[in-house]
């Protein structure tokens, strides 16, 4: 099989290793990539939004698989253009994914749905943010209701601070706050069969103690040890599956990554957001584990066959990623700095560049991550900050919590 993947940050490192383990695969292309997609990966140079340049080079290549990491080209249509072409790719439609890209929609699906989430009101002015705001009161949640990098969303206890949000973003949606702990589903699906994967839990605030602004994710976990009993099928049952018969109704059927965030609340699972993609930085934890080969279940899901493709095997043990982000991150990253100790197994490339003279540069906000396997989650979390501690980069920060929590047996459900 002959594939081509879409993207550049640590989720297509994640994805890339990954594809190339599985036997099927005798080549993979990668637009744009990075330095550690590089390294497994022919890397091509086209925009990765531009569906007609993806499919182009989808046809060159000879592709038989192409998988679309990021949001961005999924809602600029991407996969419709490279379907059109006769080629099977994995991911929504630009229309099925607004699931993602707009909040607004997915609240309306949700609702038609009758899927569990969080109750809401779309707003565009400073009057109806105002009467959400009072009716919500704190913690106050305000997302963009665009596409945002997974960095849309604020929640704070601060009246102020939500409304300079709403005021910045223009169109919001703004949520009751749900509480209990957050965890990420990802289920592999083709419309109409559904595969959920482990279950993960990243970690979005910057700072230990989940302390300081939102980001793109810095760090995962999977297994959850401390997840209830049945919680996977309960959420296939209450939301993944209502959510797919929704949207074939509407004749936007989704094919490709279903990402569910989930609020563990003392009434049940809640939805807090839809993606269309594998989520960073759980995907390099969930991949870690997954000891089915990746290409040919992506490949059941893309052509429609997923309800014949074996059951999955999972490696025993844990998976636990730290990322290592730039100074500055996540506000004002600063770039091009040199990155030492990071061309090792198990540190994941994502904001990375190589300058003229082959040094290892930085290039993002999140520049890379530690990822390791363990007999538990013990000796993941050591395994990871172990690679950590290996990098060195001028001015970078990291959390030093990730899955602490959960090795100490402190995360409690409500209720």
């Amino acid at each position: 099989m002959r594939v081509l993947l879409i993207g550049g940050g640590g989720r297509e490192h994640a994805l890339a290793l990954g594809l190339v383990a599985d036997p099927s695969v005798e080549a993979l292309f990668a637009v744009p990539g990075n330095p550690g997609v590089g390294e497994v990966a022919v890397l091509r140079d086209v925009v990765p939004t531009d569906p007609a340049a993806v499919a182009a080079l989808a046809v060159e290549c000879g592709a038989d698989l192409v998988v679309v990491g990021p949001e961005a080209p999924l809602v600029a249509g991407v996969a419709d253009a490279v379907r059109a072409k006769g080629i099977p790719a994995f991911g929504p439609s630009a229309a099925a994914a607004r699931l993602e890209g707009s909040k607004a929609f997915a609240k309306d699906v949700m609702t038609a749905a009758g899927v569990p989430t969080a109750r809401a009101y779309s707003c565009a002015d400073a009057e109806s943010v105002g009467r959400a705001l009072d009716d919500f009161g704190a913690p106050y949640v305000v997302k963009n209701d665009c596409l945002a990098a997974g960095k849309g969303v604020v929640v704070t206890e601060d009246r102020r601070v939500a409304e300079e949000h709403a005021r910045a973003c223009g169109q919001v949606v703004i949520e009751e706050y749900l509480a209990g702990p957050e965890v990420s589903l990802f289920v592999v699906t083709d419309g109409e069969t559904a595969v959920p994967l482990l279950p993960a839990q990243d970690f979005k605030r910057v700072g230990d103690d989940d302390t300081g602004p939102n980001t793109g994710g810095m760090g995962a976990y999977a297994p959850l040890p401390w997840a209830p009993p049945g919680l996977v099928d309960e959420v296939m049952r209450d939301i993944v599956h209502p959510t797919l018969a929704e949207l074939r109704r509407r004749g936007t059927p989704f094919a490709g990554l279903l990402y569910v965030g989930l609020a563990i609340t003392a009434a049940g699972p809640r939805v807090i957001e839809f993606n269309a993609r594998f989520g960073d930085p759980e995907t390099q934890v969930v991949l870690a584990l997954l000891e089915t080969p990746l290409a040919g279940l992506l490949h059941a899901a893309a052509t429609g066959e997923l309800a014949a493709h074996p059951p999955l095997r999972w490696r025993e043990g844990a998976a636990v990623t730290v990322v290592v982000a730039a100074e500055g991150y996540p506000a004002k990253p600063r770039t091009g700095d040199v990155i030492l100790g990071a061309e090792v197994s198990g540190v994941i490339h994502a904001g990375t560049r190589r300058a003229a003279d082959g040094a290892l540069l930085s290039a993002g906000g999140r520049v890379l991550c530690g990822t390791a396997i363990g007999s538990d989650l013990a000796a993941a979390r050591d395994a990871a900050y172990e690679l950590v501690r290996g990098v060195e980069l001028a001015g970078s920060h990291h959390r030093t919590d990730i899955a602490a929590a959960a090795v100490d047996g402190r995360i409690t459900l409500p209720g």
